[in-house]
Parts: structure tokens; sequence; C-alpha cells
């Protein structure tokens, strides 16, 4: 219980904490729970319960998003978390998530900081659990400034996906660092994107591939450099 209490406390910034559930998906919801409970954040998220989009998967998505941005905003809430139901976290260390309430405290220029996400890039800061990225895909767990949240709600739907979307505004995008927040194993959705989550479920899901994306950007220099040494070396031994 001391536990749960202590941890429920780092919480306490986040005005508004939002949990994205398909109706009939029950089971997500008894998953989700039990995840929210590990990290003392079961009494704080408000499921925001939706139906399928009849037509199109990625609509709904965006709309639902749009939909939890709209009521934190009316709670005039000043930052703003999403999660969807599918949320995995490991790795989570109250203190590098304090950091991360340090750094959203001190900074007055963050538009969004993810739990846990892909991305194509990425670079230290000052504080030590806070990456400045830029940002490529998934947006299971997330947090957002108010003032960028009033300008993300004016976006209508123009058939592009919401991360894709968010790809576009890349700006002012961070990260925890290590990422505590993964997708589970959960099958997609997504009608649009069977194959490519089968093919994440050949490479280990996107829990493994988040790893490894934020375990390559981290270290993308020495990578990099280890591979050109061992092209030498092969071209060498063979002249």
């Amino acid at each position: 219980m001391m536990k749960s209490k202590t941890l429920n406390r780092y919480w306490d910034y986040f005005d508004k904490i939002y949990c994205i559930s398909l109706n009939e998906r029950e089971d997500r919801r008894a998953s989700a729970k039990i995840q929210f409970s590990n990290v003392g954040l079961l009494d704080k998220v408000e499921f925001v319960i939706v139906r399928k989009h009849p037509h199109n998967c990625e609509q709904g998505i965006f709309e639902s998003h749009m939909a939890c941005i709209k009521k934190g905003i009316q709670a005039n809430a000043n930052n703003i978390v999403i999660f969807e139901d599918d949320i995995l976290f490991e790795r989570f260390n109250p203190t590098n998530l304090k950091n991360c309430i340090d750094f959203l405290s001190s900074s007055p220029h963050w538009n969004i900081l993810f739990f846990g996400c892909l991305v194509s890039g990425s670079e230290r800061t000052e504080n030590k659990s806070v990456l400045k990225i830029k940002y490529s895909t998934l947006a299971h767990a997330y947090v957002l400034n108010r003032d960028f949240a009033q300008s993300l709600i004016k976006t209508p739907w123009h058939e592009i996906a919401y991360d894709d979307m968010l790809h576009n505004l890349s700006d002012g995008f961070y990260a925890i660092y290590p990422s505590f927040s993964f997708q589970s194993s959960y099958r997609s959705d997504n009608e649009r994107y069977v194959r490519l989550d089968k093919f994440r479920r050949l490479c280990g899901g996107l829990w493994r591939i988040q790893k490894l994306n934020e375990f390559y950007h981290r270290h993308r220099i020495k990578i990099i450099a280890l591979h050109i040494i061992v092209i030498f070396l092969i071209v060498m031994s063979v002249v």
C-alpha cells in the first residue's frame, strides 16, 4: 500500500489522464487496469470508451485521441496524458518520471513528451531522463502541453493517421529515457495494418522493436563506427 501511495504522488503533476478503449474490448481494459495499478495510476485514469468507426479505423483512432484532448481542454487541464488500452509498462522508474516532471515544470517550450514511441533521431538534453526526439510513430502513451493541445484540436480529419499528423508537426517533442511504456502483444484492431502487425510479431512485437529503436538512436554513432570498422577489416582481409 505504501508503495502504491508513493507512486501515486509522482502522477499528481498531471492534470488529466485518459485511456482510450473500444467499447467491446473489456479484455484490454481489464489488462490495462492491472498495468495502471502496477505504476500507481489506477485511481487517476479515466477510461474514454469509444465505438469502432464503421468504415475507417484510422479516422476512428484520430477522433478518439481528439476526443481525449477536447475533454482535457474543457477540464482546464494544463497538461493531458493519453494512453491506449494495450498499454504495457516495463522499466518504470519513479526517479526518471520525477526527472521528467522537473523538466516539464521548468521548460516552457515543450509540446509533447512521450513515455514510449518510435523515433527517427534523438539527442540528449540537460536532463538525463529526457531526450529531444524526431518523432516517427506510435501514440500509445504521451503527455500534451495545453497550448499545443489547443492548436492540435483545431486540426480536422484529412485522411492522415493520427501519428502521421504528429510526425508532420514534430517540433518541441521529447521522450523519457529509458522509455517505460510499450504496446502489448494484443493483435491490432486496425484492419489496414494486419500485414504490418504480423511482421511486427515476427520481429518480436512492438515491445522489442521500440527497445531496439531506442538503443540504435541512443548509440547510433558507435554502431555506425563499429560497422565501418568491421567492413574495413573484411576488405583488408580480402586484399
